[in-house]
């Protein structure tokens, strides 16, 4: 390793003994140390780590002892503000690997808090300081940061948990928009979190030295998903790494890690198990088991399932996973004693029909006093109850517009096709979902962004109406409230929803991060008035120049070979599936 660093051109000081642990490698001006451990002394989970199948009684104890100790001198460094990275012995194997890790950390930027402490130190050196917040009072909100922010469907679950979410990364200038105009006081970074440093994210907050208690986000999930391909060597699941880099650079005393299902089963276990390693490097604990969760047990009325990891430094307690508050209303499973979770017909029954609407057909947005008596599950996402806003900055907002309902111009043929869809069953050419009035919705999804190219997302059929669902309807069946608005159109806006967490499930996760690490929730005073209204109807190109950024490609992939289906050729497939169905 010392040779590898000598080659990348870093000089550096062997075994300071004035430091807790004496690290190996040693970057004084950088304040930077690292670790170089062996796997079986220091108990690493690897083929070499394994206590030896002799005298366990003495080998047990040992290292256990050892891996206390090494806990405790991550602990120690860190509280005197220099960044630790341990490694392991079987990771001296690949040398681009290692040369690459090595790089990332001794060029990252280190954060100097607390100065006294350090020279504290140096002078007892006995001080044991605890990884808990700096420089708050009492009275602020916990501090999180949203990495992969999306429009925002965990910033909103993590605000209503009582957090203040001051900055966001996103790469998508559509969804930068999006964002600011519901979260016009959080600072957004748009761009790739690849290439941004925890200090520009402190910098863009505006928040200096204080302590980040949560980030959180998801990298995509294309690379994982059960309903693309699972590819191990996708380019993008290097984003994962990057989330990992992030958390420890803004030294965060938590993190939320959300991803599809699919990184549970298979060989995608192992990445998952790589990357509780890469926690654990950067001085980290993670909730095990890992739990995937279901929308639909915690009143949303969706079935949708996310990979849920919860970690925070070594010396802080770990958060429990939450759980179930509702048994789905469709009957998928029961738990006696928790009440029924909202339906379809709960979600959006009380929505007008924006076919009644001229007026949708050029816009997203209208004023209408056509609203139905709304179920509870409405009502709260109307704003309608006192606990509707949570913990949540109260929005100002006009609740008699409908928005986000930008009308769907079917033809005929489809519209029969719809009609004679059973609901709760998919209609077998277009293979969309039509939902019961009593059941829940399927998954939704985002279907394609421009660069893989820009396939809509396959909403719903709606269980009344020989319609798709509305962007709107979406957002009811997602648990959104209808003051969060997305872009004016519906590929977008689909898109919006489907790779958002919703916020219930999202809420309910960060309220136990809110238990773990020991703060009240507060309501906070006063409102807040919504962005520019213009944020929602920028072309990609529009919200490119905006933020000062490169617009991303929105054509359809030609080399793809996929193309999206005229109406003749959909209803030639229709007939010929009856001639196959008899």
């Amino acid at each position: 390793m010392r040779r590898v660093l000598f080659a990348l051109g870093y000089r550096y000081r062997l075994h300071r003994k004035d430091l807790p642990g004496r690290p190996d490698i040693v970057f004084p001006g950088r304040r930077k140390a690292i670790f170089v451990h062996g796997c079986f002394w220091h108990g690493h989970r690897c083929a070499k780590g394994g206590i030896s199948k002799s005298r366990t009684h003495y080998w047990g104890p040992k290292l256990d002892a050892n891996r206390a100790r090494d806990a405790r001198n991550l602990k120690d460094l860190r509280a005197l503000d220099w960044s630790v990275l341990v490694i392991w012995q079987c990771e001296l194997v690949d040398l681009n690997r290692l040369a690459a890790l090595l790089k990332s950390f001794v060029d990252s930027p280190t954060i100097v808090r607390d100065k006294t402490r350090t020279n504290s130190y140096y002078r007892s050196m006995t001080i044991r300081s605890s990884p808990r917040q700096l420089h708050r009072t009492p009275a602020q909100r916990p501090i999180a940061i949203d990495l992969f922010s999306g429009a925002g469907g965990m910033s909103l679950g993590f605000e209503q948990a009582g957090f203040d979410v001051v900055a966001a990364v996103e790469v998508d200038p559509i969804h930068c928009a999006i964002h600011k105009f519901n979260f016009p006081k959080t600072a957004i970074l748009p761009r790739s979190v690849a290439n941004v440093t925890g200090m520009e994210i402190r910098s863009a907050a505006g928040i200096g030295n204080q302590a980040v208690d949560c980030v959180f986000g998801g990298p995509p999930c294309q690379g994982f998903s059960l309903i693309g391909h699972r590819l191990l060597d996708d380019p993008r699941n290097s984003l994962v790494m990057d989330f990992v880099r992030l958390v420890a650079e803004l030294d965060a005393n938590a993190f939320v890690f959300e991803n599809v299902k699919g990184l549970t089963v298979g060989k995608q276990k192992a990445f998952l198990e790589e990357l509780v390693e890469a926690f654990d490097r950067q001085g980290y604990n993670v909730r095990k088991p890992w739990r995937v969760l279901n929308a639909d047990s915690f009143g949303v009325p969706q079935h949708r399932e996310r990979l849920i990891l919860l970690g925070t430094k070594k010396g802080l307690a770990l958060p429990e996973y939450p759980l179930p508050t509702a048994n789905p209303a469709d009957g998928a499973r029961y738990i006696l004693g928790l009440p029924r979770g909202p339906t379809c017909m709960d979600a959006i029954g009380d929505l007008p029909d924006a076919e009644k609407f001229e007026a949708l057909v050029e816009t997203d947005a209208v004023r209408t006093t056509a609203f139905k008596k709304p179920s509870a599950y409405a009502a709260e996402l109307r704003c309608m109850t006192n606990e509707a806003w949570h913990f949540g900055y109260v929005r100002e907002w006009t609740p008699s517009i409908l928005t986000s309902s930008a009308r769907t111009a079917h033809t005929e043929i489809s519209q029969r096709r719809f009609a004679e869809t059973t609901p709760g069953s998919v209609e077998p050419v277009s293979r969309f979902f039509k939902l019961s009035g009593n059941g829940l919705s399927n998954t939704l999804r985002a279907g394609t962004d421009g660069a893989r190219g820009a396939f809509t997302s396959p909403r719903p059929i709606h269980y009344q109406y020989n319609r798709c669902v509305t962007v709107r309807e979406m957002a009811r069946l997602h648990g959104f409230p209808d003051w969060f608005r997305f872009h004016s159109t519906k590929w977008h806006g689909a898109r919006e929803i489907g790779n958002a967490v919703p916020p219930p499930l999202a809420r309910v996760v960060a309220s136990k991060i809110v238990q773990a690490l020991r703060f009240e929730p507060s309501r906070p005073a006063g409102s807040i008035e919504l962005g520019d209204e213009t944020l929602l109807y920028m072309e990609m190109s529009e919200a490119a120049e905006h933020f000062g950024v490169k617009a991303p490609s929105s054509k359809r992939d030609r080399k793809s070979g996929a193309k999206k289906r005229k109406q003749h050729e959909i209803e030639e497939a229709r007939k010929r599936l009856h001639v196959v169905n008899g």
